[in-house]
C-alpha cells in the first residue's frame, strides 16, 4: 500500500488537532494553520485520493484549461467541469444586468436551506445555459480575468510584452535540465484586483535528477477538504504531462502551503474521511504517440484501477 495518501490524511489530523479557529474573507471561519509541507513519490501510484472520490475528469479538464491559456469558464461547462461556476455566477447576481430573484449569500446558504437551494440550482442552470449559447455574455460573465491559464501562457511584462512561462519552462527542460530557474509563477501582484480569486496556488518549480521529473508547489492558500485533493492531482498530472514531452520518468510531487485551513462547515467531512482506510493508488495511462502538452485532450488520458470511498459532500465557501 502507497504512503502517498497518509500525506494527506496526517495533515488532516494535524489541522484538526493544532488548527487555530480564525475568521476568513468568505465569513465561514476556518482550523488554520501556518507552513505545511507533503511529498508523494509519482512512481508508487498517482496521488488521487481513495479515502473519498475525486473527479479525476474535472481535475484533468481543469488542468488543460490552465495549460491552453484559457480564463473562461466556458471551456469547462462544455466539458461538464462546473467548479469555477460560483465566481463567475457571483459576478452576474451582483451586477445590474441580473434580473433574477435576491442570491444574497448564495455560496454559504446553497447547500443548507433547501427552498433558496432550488431557487440557487434554477438560477445557476439558467447562468450555464446562457454561458454556453449567448457569446456576448459569456465574454462579459464568462471571464474570470487574468487567473492562472493568462499567467502561465501569457504574463504581460512592463513594456507591453508577453512571456510564455510554460512553454519556456519546457523547454529549458529539454535543453538545461540541470537548471534551477524552472520556474513558473501565477502571482502577479498588479493583476490581483482583477481576478476573481487570486491565485492561491502562486507558482512551481521543476527539478531534473537521475532521470526523473520532480515538481514543487507553493500554495499560499488551501482549502484543505475541498481544494488540495484536486491540487495534488493536478500538479501530479502536469508532472506526468512534462515528464513524457521531456522523456523523463516521474519522481516527486512536493506540495508546500502557506495558509492551510479546514472550513468549520468541513469539519463533519473531514472526520468521516479519517475514519475510512486508503486503497490502492490508480495508475495514469497517457495516450502513446502524445508528443506535447499543449496538444493533449481529455481523451489522451485513462485513469485505471481506481476504485475510491463514496463521495463526501461539503458547500463550498466562495
Amino acid at each position: 500500500m502507497s504512503k502517498n495518501e497518509y500525506s494527506y490524511l496526517n495533515l488532516c489530523k494535524y489541522v484538526l488537532e493544532n488548527g487555530a479557529v480564525k475568521d476568513d474573507r468568505t465569513g465561514t471561519g476556518t482550523k488554520s494553520i501556518f507552513g505545511y509541507q507533503m511529498r508523494f513519490d509519482l512512481s508508487e501510484g498517482f496521488p488521487l485520493l481513495t479515502t473519498k472520490r475525486v473527479p479525476f475528469r474535472l481535475v484533468a479538464s481543469e488542468l488543460l484549461w490552465f495549460i491552453k491559456g484559457d480564463t473562461n469558464i466556458k471551456y469547462l461547462l462544455e466539458h461538464n467541469n462546473n467548479i469555477w461556476n460560483e465566481w463567475a455566477f457571483k459576478k452576474w447576481v451582483e451586477s445590474t444586468d441580473y434580473d433574477g430573484p435576491d442570491m444574497t449569500n448564495f455560496g454559504l446558504r446553497s447547500l443548507e436551506d433547501e427552498e433558496f437551494n432550488k431557487v440557487y440550482q434554477k438560477q445557476m442552470e439558467r447562468f450555464k445555459e446562457r454561458i454556453l449559447t449567448d457569446e456576448e455574455f459569456a465574454k462579459t460573465y464568462g471571464e474570470l480575468g487574468n487567473v492562472y491559464g493568462k499567467q502561465w501562457r501569457e504574463w504581460k511584462t512592463s513594456t507591453g510584452e508577453t512571456i510564455d512561462q510554460l512553454k519556456d519552462v519546457i523547454e529549458t527542460i529539454k535543453v538545461n535540465p540541470s537548471s534551477r530557474r524552472l520556474i513558473v509563477s501565477a502571482w502577479n501582484p498588479e493583476d490581483v484586483p482583477s481576478m476573481a480569486l487570486p491565485p492561491c496556488h502562486t507558482m512551481f518549480q521543476f527539478y531534473v535528477s537521475e532521470g526523473k521529473l520532480s515538481c514543487q508547489l507553493y500554495q499560499r492558500s488551501g482549502d484543505i477538504f475541498l481544494g488540495i485533493p484536486f491540487n495534488i492531482a493536478s500538479y501530479s498530472l502536469l508532472t506526468h504531462l512534462i515528464a513524457k514531452e521531456c522523456g523523463l520518468q516521474v519522481g516527486e510531487f512536493i506540495h508546500t502551503l502557506g495558509d492551510a485551513h479546514i472550513y468549520l462547515n468541513h469539519i463533519e467531512q473531514v472526520e468521516t474521511q479519517l475514519t475510512r482506510e486508503p486503497r490502492e493508488l490508480p495508475k495514469l495511462i497517457i495516450r502513446d504517440d502524445l508528443k506535447s502538452v499543449f496538444e493533449c485532450e481529455l481523451d489522451d488520458l485513462t485513469l485505471e484501477n481506481y476504485h475510491p470511498h463514496p463521495a463526501i459532500k461539503a458547500p463550498v465557501a466562495v
